[in-house]
């Protein structure tokens, strides 16, 4: 059995850290430089993530995904917050090490968390470092928006609060559209749904936009039920570690049973239409690596959502997988890195 290697749709960059930032005892930003050359390849939308390098003795490198708390319209420079988890090894060893002027192994932006329009009302939720892709949604809003932006940051204690004065400067220049509601469990305890709720009520018609950890994430989906609030209005950020390494080139298999066994895809992207050969037993996003297709992806094992797409006819098989709600999967929504054709026709939209 041979294989060949493909060529990689989203090739890494090796970026310069401008500046560290300490924002807390056990978070840093860490601020990058873009070479002119990437710049337009790392363009982004408030609400993504970087996907970094992070070198390891034992498997020689891990890669972890970390939000951008920058924002696109504010920001001149890409920043990424990073908080210490138990036993996180990516995460301390970043906290520990980096300083300016160092080197990192960087795939473009990427993720889903994001809004479509920044002039709507937004009620965002954070928990403790689910500030970062928060923060970036809310400067966005702040800088480009029109629409009122409510923010409820929950936290251990005050000494946790990351981005605490410069969301002190930011309700003191927009003091008429930001209302921010920080919840200390060191002082109030635990939120519960029915205590989240009354919060939101007042706001069941914003668009809310969720990340945390995954009790306080519960907490706040089962709050904004109880609100009324329409499930269409909620999106929510996961952070995964990723058990595989994306910066690795892929491969190809060559000669395997059943390669002439193959469906035809229409997919169009980025307003071009694609028609290729789908080998039943390949996945939609090495196919179209294959092909040259510049796909967006980036941890190839369905846990970051940057490869949705949507089933606009024909039939497919996915692998059950969190990252997307039933109301997505109603849709037709699915992941162009596991998902695998049925029917001998099918047409793909990103």
């Amino acid at each position: 059995m041979s294989t060949v290697d493909l060529p990689r749709a989203a090739p890494a960059v090796v970026l310069t850290v401008a500046d560290v930032i300490v924002e807390t005892t056990d978070a840093r930003s860490l601020v990058f430089d873009v070479p002119a050359e990437a710049a337009e390849r790392f363009g982004y939308r408030p609400g993504q993530f970087l996907t970094l390098r992070v070198p390891s003795e034992s498997t020689g490198s891990v890669a972890r995904c970390y939000s951008l708390a920058s924002s696109p319209h504010v920001d001149k420079a890409l920043k990424v917050t990073v908080k210490r988890t138990v036993d996180g090894y990516a995460s301390n060893w970043l906290c520990d090490n980096i300083s300016a002027g160092d080197r990192v192994e960087v795939l473009p932006p990427s993720g889903a968390f994001t809004p479509t329009d920044l002039d709507a009302d937004f009620l965002l939720w954070a928990g403790g470092s689910g500030i970062t892709p928060v923060m970036s949604i809310l400067k966005s809003a702040l800088s480009v928006g029109t629409g009122h932006v409510v923010l409820y940051y929950a936290n251990r204690d005050e000494r946790s609060v990351i981005f605490a004065e410069e969301l002190r400067s930011l309700v003191s220049r927009h003091a008429h559209r930001l209302t921010i509601v920080h919840w200390l469990e060191s002082v109030q305890g635990r939120p519960n749904p029915a205590q989240l709720a009354a919060l939101a009520a007042p706001f069941s018609g914003h668009e809310s936009y969720v990340c945390g950890p995954a009790a306080f994430m519960e907490t706040v989906h089962a709050a904004l039920a109880a609100a009324d609030v329409d499930r269409s209005r909620v999106r929510s950020e996961v952070f995964r570690s990723l058990s595989g390494d994306p910066f690795t080139e892929p491969t190809e298999v060559a000669d395997v049973p059943g390669a002439d066994d193959a469906a035809s895809a229409e997919v169009e992207l980025n307003g071009k239409r694609h028609r290729l050969s789908w080998p039943r037993q390949r996945t939609l996003v090495d196919v179209m690596i294959a092909a040259g297709i510049d796909v967006p992806y980036s941890c190839r094992e369905g846990q970051c959502g940057s490869c949705a797409c949507t089933v606009t006819a024909g039939e497919v098989e996915m692998p059950a997988c969190d990252i997307l709600d039933p109301e997505d999967r109603a849709a037709g929504i699915v992941l162009g890195c596991q998902v695998k054709p049925v029917t001998d026709d099918v047409h793909i939209q990103f």
